[in-house]
């Protein structure tokens, strides 16, 4: 979920040169965003119920971490494919990246702030003053827009807010360090909630609800790769395959968290909370079927080129996604 080291991608102007990863017709590898937990489950339950050996397709989940940047190994032909999302995505392809989203699974977004109801804070007007919380390597772009388009700065002060850089746990909201801070509705708020913090003393606020949300968990490609038929009929069959996995595991979140253990190398995750957390990924798949609506991907746009004198993206992004895969794989 967290990384999107774009700099890291695009040093010096990284040209990406269309290298499939292994050169088969019908092996997938696909570069995950984060470390395996629910927030992955369409994918690990697609290759567990055979979803994928039923399309031909031999599937390799790479898992992610703090030290690894999806749209680097993608760049690197490291992947046939990876996971990001599209404000990391967008802002690689404007800095030479050549990616292309080619299928959205994930059709609502699951960040939010979450605050000590006991701050005061009631709106995001209240939001002046106080210490927030946010994830950079790419994640702190909606939160800029958003405070943009509210004309709130970030620079401090009575009448802005203290961005403070979260690592990527809730440490700053358990010790006071900060009044808010970036949560998922699927991982890190269940973290404070697991912390013997009760939600009545909690108040949180969804980027969705706030008309900031921009589009999450996509699949990408690298553009110059969709010229070939052979990788193009490939990754029809894993898009049609992972979709069903997704839809799967909506259906049974249970047995997709127990998947996920599974297939987790690190033996750190609890079956309880993955089986919680896929709950909660669920509601932003929901309605889905792989497809990414035109409307969702202006908005996200939209949001991005509002970040005042400092966006994301400058200019209106072309070719950065196409139905070609979902076409053919919703037929």
């Amino acid at each position: 979920m967290k990384n999107f080291m774009i700099a890291a991608a695009c040093a010096a102007g990284m040209a990406a040169t269309p290298v499939f990863a292994d050169g088969h017709a019908n092996t997938v590898s696909l570069q995950l965003q984060w470390v395996t937990q629910s927030q992955f489950a369409g994918y690990y339950v697609a290759h567990d119920k055979g979803f994928y050996e039923e399309e031909g397709l031999d599937v390799t989940i790479l898992p992610g971490g703090p030290d690894i940047a999806p749209p680097q190994v993608l760049a690197g032909g490291g992947a046939d494919a990876m996971l990001n999302w599209m404000p990391s995505a967008l802002a690689a392809r404007e800095k030479g990246l050549p990616v292309v989203n080619i299928a959205q699974p994930f059709k609502t977004s699951g960040l939010m702030l979450t605050c000590w109801k006991d701050t005061g804070i009631t709106s995001v007007q209240d939001f002046k003053g106080k210490t927030i919380g946010v994830w950079f390597f790419g994640n702190e772009y909606p939160f800029l827009s958003w405070m943009s388009q509210e004309g709130i700065s970030t620079d401090g002060g009575e009448d802005g807010v203290t961005v403070l850089k979260q690592g990527f746990n809730v440490d700053p909201l358990l010790q006071r360090e900060a009044d808010c801070i970036s949560t998922m509705t699927y991982n890190e708020y269940g973290q404070v909630l697991d912390a013997g913090v009760n939600p009545d003393e909690l108040v949180t606020f969804k980027y969705e609800d706030q008309g900031v949300a921009t589009l999450e968990d996509g699949i990408w490609v690298l553009e110059d790769n969709l010229k070939d038929e052979v990788f193009v009929d490939k990754m029809t069959r894993f898009v049609r395959a992972s979709m069903k996995g997704w839809k799967y595991a909506e259906a049974n979140p249970e047995e997709a968290g127990a998947i996920i253990i599974e297939n987790d190398d690190t033996g750190a995750q609890s079956e309880e909370a993955q089986v919680r957390m896929m709950k909660e990924v669920a509601k932003l798949t929901a309605g889905s079927d792989g497809s990414l609506a035109e409307a969702d991907f202006q908005r996200t746009v939209d949001t991005l080129l509002a970040g005042g004198s400092d966006p994301v993206i400058s200019m209106q992004p072309e070719g950065a996604w196409t139905s070609v895969i979902t076409d053919a794989a919703l037929k």
